[in-house]
């Protein structure tokens, strides 16, 4: 199972156990020392996870973080765990502490559904307020997923990450603010527009005006990304649609001109069809060939299959498809044994006409009513 299965089922498992789970320590054991496995760590193995590392604060001893993920006898990952119940946001000063008495240059604050990943990009040695990489289980993005795998234990490189933490967590910034700004914008963010398309004075009615104005047009915007994405992801759907049922068509003519009709085959169908003839109208009577057999047919039409001939192998079969709608082969030395299954061909002609009236019935009756 690749990292990305991993954590979606990792995900799943949240979702699944979370109302079960009412303690610390159960969502220590349930969800975050799996995740910690999911990233490639044995926490059963001192020399990689750490439980309860001891991060002593000058004077004050004996304090400790709940994990740490070690690297050549040094911790490169803090964790600081909390029920799932919990709000973060009242409990990253306790990681703060821990942070600039180690070595260690990550710290990641989760209750086992939120996960936020800090380091020192504004200071060094001292934590950042902000987290760098936050994800949520129960709302997993694509693109998180592709982040949190460098910090596997096969690909974590310091530098690589370090390197991204800070375009990431300028990306969320302003990801953040343009949420907010098209919920609620701002008056700075309104003046901007309106310095752009409105020749008059910015007062406060033009504002208040504007506000509205901005609003709207933002959503507006967004909707038609949205469906100009949709639109050309279903027109790419469509294409590639049409080259499907090309190629299929275009396998079908070239297995088409690889089937060759034999003599033995058409002298076996007319048998076939003057046993039918007893019951049967000959011109309902029809042959399709086939690679590996050749079918009698009702109709012309694959459904109403009476029989099938294998005659392409040494040995020759006729077969019939039962109520189960399973192949049932009965061998057969020579063409003249095909008399022996006269009653087996009818029976399975005449299931074949009374299904075909039996549905005629049922949509004369629904079309009736």
């Amino acid at each position: 199972m690749d990292f990305k299965d991993q954590i979606k089922q990792l995900g799943e498992r949240v979702v699944r156990l979370k109302d079960q789970i009412q303690t610390e320590e159960a969502t220590k054991n349930a969800f975050i020392m799996p995740f910690i496995q999911a990233l490639g760590y044995d926490v059963f193995n001192p020399l990689e996870v750490v439980p309860e590392f001891t991060a002593d604060l000058g004077i004050k001893k004996g304090e400790k973080v709940d994990y740490a993920i070690m690297k050549e006898g040094q911790p490169i990952i803090l964790i600081e765990c909390k029920w799932w119940g919990e709000n973060l946001d009242v409990h990253n000063s306790q990681l703060f502490r821990y942070f600039h008495t180690t070595k260690s240059k990550f710290g990641l604050l989760t209750n086992g559904i939120q996960f936020r990943f800090y380091t020192d990009l504004m200071e060094a040695n001292k934590m950042d307020e902000k987290p760098f990489l936050e994800f949520d289980f129960t709302n997993m993005k694509e693109q998180v997923v592709f982040e949190l795998k460098k910090f596997h234990k096969s690909y974590f490189d310091l530098n690589s990450i370090v390197s991204s933490a800070s375009e990431l967590k300028y990306s969320n910034e302003i990801k953040r603010i343009l949420t907010n700004e098209i919920s609620e914008p701002t008056p700075n963010f309104v003046k901007f527009f309106v310095s752009q398309v409105y020749a008059g004075k910015a007062t406060e009615k033009v504002m208040t005006q504007f506000t509205e104005i901005v609003k709207r047009s933002l959503n507006q915007f967004i909707s038609d990304i949205i469906s100009d994405r949709l639109k050309s992801a279903l027109e790419k759907e469509n294409v590639k649609d049409a080259e499907q049922v090309k190629l299929v068509e275009e396998q079908a003519k070239e297995e088409d001109n690889k089937i060759i009709t034999t003599d033995e085959e058409m002298e076996g169908f007319y048998i076939v069809k003057s046993i039918l003839r007893t019951k049967i109208d000959g011109n309902r009577i029809f042959f399709r060939d086939f690679q590996n057999f050749f079918s009698v047919l009702l109709d012309d039409t694959i459904r109403q299959t009476v029989c099938r001939l294998w005659f392409n192998d040494e040995k020759k079969y006729i077969g019939f498809i039962d109520e189960n709608k399973k192949d049932m082969k009965f061998e057969i030395t020579r063409l003249d044994d095909i008399y022996n299954y006269s009653e087996q061909i009818i029976k399975a002609a005449e299931r074949l006409i009374k299904g075909d009236k039996s549905k005629n019935e049922k949509q004369l009756t629904k079309d009736l009513n």
